[in-house]
């Protein structure tokens, strides 16, 4: 297929699909177009061949944490583990190589909506991996989300979504009405969303995130 792999994330894609989808997009969804400097942040996706690019989005900021065993993010500093993983954005004339299965590069992808941040894209060969990230749904770093998946990723684009999914329940409690709406996470290849997950509120398992399926939802443009 000769379709154009370059993703770039705009707020009217976004909002479009979610408005369709019933899906509560975060307040604090960064506009990736409008990354201050060029030079330090690629301000999209620039897919590589036989690569797996690997992103999150959809709240105040969010870190990919780890890969497999190999640290990515401090979630203390908010910063790379490791600079010499730090990459730009791979171009025609200019890619760095990814060595072997276990190699990580990660690339600046925007500012993030939290003051002083960079959220960061990574760049892995496609095979299975478990993959953990942080979400911050709110403007403060003290409240974390974190999310674990195990995934036979292929060649592509992958996006880690966070949203809140919007609950159109009226029955029950006022305790349970008065509940926020569930942290969910969609596992989007390019366009289409793969894996659906939704953090639970019941007494079995409260506090996790579990797979749902994937009946309620549409192709995100």
């Amino acid at each position: 297929m000769n379709k154009k792999l370059n993703v770039v994330f705009t707020s009217a894609a976004i909002m479009a699909s979610l408005l369709l989808s019933g899906c509560q997009l975060l307040s604090g969804y960064q506009q990736i177009e409008k990354a201050e400097n060029a030079d330090s942040w690629a301000g999209k996706i620039s897919p590589v061949k036989t690569e797996t690019s690997i992103a999150c989005f959809g709240t105040y900021h969010c870190e990919i944490i780890l890969i497999d065993k190999t640290s990515i993010i401090s979630p203390t500093t908010h910063q790379p583990v490791d600079n010499r993983m730090l990459t730009a954005a791979p171009s025609a004339d200019d890619i760095s190589p990814l060595l072997d299965n276990k190699s990580v590069k990660i690339v600046p992808l925007a500012p993030s909506s939290i003051k002083g941040l960079t959220n960061y894209y990574a760049r892995v060969k496609p095979v299975k991996r478990e993959v953990h990230i942080n979400f911050y749904p709110e403007n403060n770093l003290d409240y974390v989300e974190r999310f674990a998946v195990i995934h036979e990723f292929v060649e592509g684009t992958y996006q880690l979504r966070a949203y809140r999914q919007k609950n159109n329940q009226t029955k029950g409690s006022l305790l349970e009405n008065a509940s926020p709406d569930p942290l969910c996470v969609d596992l989007i290849h390019n366009d289409k969303v793969q894996r659906h997950f939704c953090k639970q509120t019941d007494t079995d398992t409260q506090g996790e995130f579990v797979e749902k399926g994937l009946s309620s939802h549409i192709k995100v443009k």
